[in-house]
């Protein structure tokens, strides 16, 4: 029992344990991930409003269905890589640092992306052409493996702890606008050069964009330093290699990559599981609303297409202008509430949102779509903050890519597939919205098991703060509490020694 209240007492804080963030580093680092992000859905954003006539250029023999399914297997077999990438870049991101990976992996998805839009069609050499595709699209998804989790660790390691929600929203604000400007880019060029015209040559244009976007992306990134989480943890990890001895055969196995994934596997499955549920959730909604939604109201309700990609377009839209501010209010009132509620949402909603999608016309499809955006904005808004705290910091950067990755491969990528050939096969056209349905309970239990993190520091890391005076403030809070629970240890164990009052 001693021992016990012994261990349960607080350490207060001393002023070097407290990180003060410099806000033009943080801005910096808010600006270059999230400009990764745009790079990455801009392209998913030009695949999905393309499916259609990617599916006539790569694959012409097929029915107009099976081009779709065709275009969206391509689109899903990316998906299959990036669990390859999650286990390439996060063990090497959190063992060489999420700067350099960050470059890396930026390199490869720009260069694939641009690579798209210099690819022979198939009337000109055949199969090979939609090898080629799909070649492309592996490297993609494989880069992509090593992207998301290094950016919103890279902004989570940044943040200070009651601004993470806020800053780490911004991340996936830079994915929405990406969408955003990809699907828009192609918009225009429909109505511009009209459908034969964007079969015969103008579908490459909007993969040509991809390239300068690149370069600028990889600029920034290059200017970066490394996170002051990471830091820190260099130097914690050299001097227990000082201490112990520099070639201790012990930690030099828990150093190695096999080593932290024998530790994250046995030690933080928990954590694993809780992640790949809230990313399901919110990759399963994303992608049934970004990738697969125009294609659905185009191809299967028989919408016009400029109709269809403006509506999504406009939930796009939507997204953009609220996603900072539910990562604001997930500072305020916690990541748990706000992901409950769109779980709950999801479900219920669901299909009216769908029903109100098939009316046809302009109204009542625009307002089934907002309903849809006003769910996964509460997605969106909050997971870069809430995915990175769930692992410590040694393991964080490969934690996140592993199991991010694995739910997004097996749930997230694959949801444009599977609905269209659900919608395929049985002919009903509520499919898409009992798929999420089933994503929002998946989704709810997850969040059941989640632990509040919003306001708290990192596990593995100390706290951060905007200034000096916060820094102060905090470290005089820790003692004042730090001295009560003395106090009151001292006070029970007191207690023990003189038994119970007679």
């Amino acid at each position: 029992m001693v021992r016990t209240l012994i261990r349960r007492r607080k350490k207060s804080f001393h002023e070097g344990d407290v990180t003060v963030t410099d806000p033009p580093k943080v801005r910096r680092a808010v600006t270059a991930a999230a400009l990764g992000n745009t790079m990455e859905w801009f392209d998913f954003g030009v695949y999905a409003y393309l499916a259609g006539t990617l599916g006539k250029v790569f694959f012409p023999a097929s029915s107009p269905g099976a081009q779709v399914v065709s275009t969206f297997a391509t689109f899903a077999a990316a998906f299959l890589v990036r669990p390859l990438g999650g286990l390439v870049f996060g063990p090497l991101g959190d063992r060489v640092g999420r700067q350099k990976v960050l470059a890396l992996t930026m390199i490869m998805m720009a260069a694939s992306t641009f690579a798209v839009g210099f690819l022979p069609t198939y009337t000109a050499v055949g199969f090979a052409a939609p090898l080629l595709l799909l070649v492309c699209r592996l490297v993609q998804g494989f880069s992509t493996g090593g992207e998301y989790a290094g950016a919103t660790t890279y902004i989570a390691e940044y943040a200070p702890d009651k601004r993470r929600g806020f800053l780490g929203s911004w991340l996936d604000f830079g994915t929405f606008v990406g969408y955003s400007l990809g699907s828009g880019l192609v918009t225009v060029l429909t109505a511009v050069l009209g459908t034969d015209g964007m079969t015969d040559w103008g579908w490459r244009i909007p993969f040509f964009v991809a390239g300068p976007m690149g370069i600028i992306g990889l600029y920034m990134r290059l200017k970066l330093e490394e996170t002051p989480a990471f830091q820190q943890e260099e130097a914690y990890q050299a001097a227990e290699a000082r201490s112990g001895g520099e070639d201790d055969p012990v930690e030099e196995a828990r150093q190695s990559g096999k080593g932290r994934l024998k530790e994250i596997f046995t030690k933080h499955w928990e954590a694993v599981l809780i992640c790949m549920g809230l990313v399901l959730l919110y990759n399963v909604t994303n992608y049934m609303v970004t990738s697969y939604l125009p294609t659905y109201m185009s191809s299967t309700l028989g919408e016009p297409e400029t109709t269809s990609q403006l509506l999504v377009l406009g939930t796009m839209l939507l997204v953009v202008l609220l996603i900072t501010t539910v990562g604001r209010t997930s500072d305020r009132w916690g990541r748990r509430p706000v992901f409950m509620a769109g779980s709950l949402a999801l479900i219920a909603l669901s299909a009216p949102a769908f029903l109100l999608i098939r009316q046809g016309g302009i109204l009542l499809p625009a307002l089934g779509c907002g309903v849809l955006g006003l769910l996964l904005v509460c997605f969106a808004g909050t997971a870069a903050s809430t995915l990175p705290a769930l692992f410590p910091t040694r393991l964080r950067y490969g934690a996140l890519s592993i199991a991010f990755n694995i739910s997004v491969s097996l749930f997230g990528g694959t949801t444009p597939l599977f609905a269209s050939g659900l919608v395929e096969a049985t002919g009903n056209e509520m499919v898409p919205a009992y798929y999420l349905m089933v994503a929002g309970v998946i989704g709810l239990a997850s969040t059941f098991f989640l632990h509040e993190t919003a306001g708290r520091p990192l596990r593995g890391s100390g706290p951060m703060v905007e200034t000096p005076e916060q820094a102060r403030e905090l470290v005089a809070r820790s003692r004042t509490a730090a001295g009560r629970q003395a106090r009151d240890v001292w006070l029970r164990v007191r207690n023990l020694w003189r038994g119970p009052p007679r």
